[in-house]
């Protein structure tokens, strides 16, 4: 931490008086008890600037002074500086109850009456200081404490962001390891993930989801880095024994992308486990009917259905997309959420840009 002086000898004090023997004579005094910052001026208007510029500890004020007086000085004080008013104590002739209430409720912190007693100056002085310091003490400690809060929740923000890229490098480094296992292009995995979050956001996901699924989405087949070349790259149909083997790829990807806790992999994992689940509760590999499927994996099982049934594979031409369409229309409530469906439909043309804008090159079509 940085040091702080709180010894009142160290304070700043600004003498105010129209009367330059009472400023000579208060100098006097402070200067020969110790204190040595001293700042004075007879002219109340420069009060304010002075004040300003030195952040003086402690402010001995007179009352009674020409174009400006004390009650005047603290009223301007209150009305201009920054922060808490430093102490000020109130020097003056006026010795009526009336005058030293107005000085305090002017703010004021204390009322000596002229002529005073040294004695009882310094003592008041010294209280008023070690009162104040020991304010500025504890605001300069909280600074340094938020300070060191502050660069604390920078440094987590900052680590969790390096995790969360690492997370996501990792993810993505996946999805590239699961293309070389597949016939499929990492251009398939872009446009579904771009048609789910289309999906997503028509279904109500915030910015924040939708980002998240943009990067699980990609994730959904990782599974297949399981499955046996011979069954995985067979071109023709699948017997019921190889058949069982493809369908584990779903809980593979799920053991593949769990035990982590961030939501980015809980998410990647909910949608390699359960974008083969049916709405009608026929799908694979647990059965799950309905909205017991994840949303997220809902709509990975439209928009990866309808990217393949229109993409070229070595075992297959695309389908038209009138005919792909067809086909979704005549899963609505048996494969697929009707109201993904629904709004499969609205979004159709966007759909279609996507598969557009991220076509396979010629030679690969």
């Amino acid at each position: 931490m940085n040091e702080f002086n709180i010894d009142p000898i160290a304070a700043t004090i600004l003498v105010v008086d129209d009367e330059a023997v009472n400023i000579k004579l208060l100098e006097r005094i402070l200067k020969t008890s110790g204190y040595m910052e001293v700042i004075s001026t007879q002219d109340p208007c420069q009060v304010l600037a002075l004040q300003q510029t030195h952040h003086c500890d402690l402010i001995l004020l007179d009352i009674n002074m020409p174009r400006m007086d004390g009650y005047a000085v603290m009223a301007q004080l209150k009305d201009e500086l920054v922060g808490p008013l430093p102490p000020i104590l109130v020097l003056t002739a006026q010795n009526m109850q009336q005058y030293r209430q107005q000085a305090l409720d002017s703010g004021a912190r204390d009322y000596v009456t002229k002529p005073f007693d040294t004695s009882e100056l310094l003592s008041r002085v010294r209280n008023l200081l070690e009162v104040q310091l020991a304010h500025k003490y504890m605001r300069h400690h909280n600074e340094i404490l938020e300070q060191k809060v502050e660069k604390r929740t920078r440094d987590i923000q900052e680590a969790n962001e390096q995790l969360n890229q690492s997370r996501l490098l990792i993810v993505r480094k996946l999805g590239k390891a699961s293309e070389y296992r597949d016939e499929e292009t990492g251009l398939h995995i872009i446009r579904m993930s771009k048609m789910s979050v289309l999906l997503g956001q028509a279904m109500g996901m915030d910015q924040y989801q939708l980002d998240l699924l943009l990067n699980a989405a990609p994730m959904h087949d990782v599974g297949k880095i399981g499955i046996p070349d011979n069954i995985l790259l067979k071109p023709g149909k699948f017997e019921p024994e190889e058949w069982e083997i493809m369908k584990t790829h779903a809980q593979i990807g799920a053991d593949i992308l769990g035990g982590d806790e961030s939501e980015l992999l809980i998410m990647a994992r909910d949608i390699a486990l359960t974008h083969h689940e049916k709405w009608n509760g026929k799908g694979y590999p647990n059965g799950l009917k309905g909205k017991d499927i994840p949303l997220v994996g809902r709509i990975c099982a439209l928009t990866d259905v309808f990217d393949a049934l229109t993409s070229k594979r070595p075992y297959k031409d695309a389908w038209p997309t009138d005919e792909a369409v067809a086909l979704i229309k005549e899963e609505d409530g048996q494969h697929f959420d009707p109201e993904l469906v629904e709004h499969f439909f609205v979004l159709l043309p966007e759909f279609v840009a996507i598969k557009e804008k991220y076509a396979e090159p010629k030679g690969e079509q």
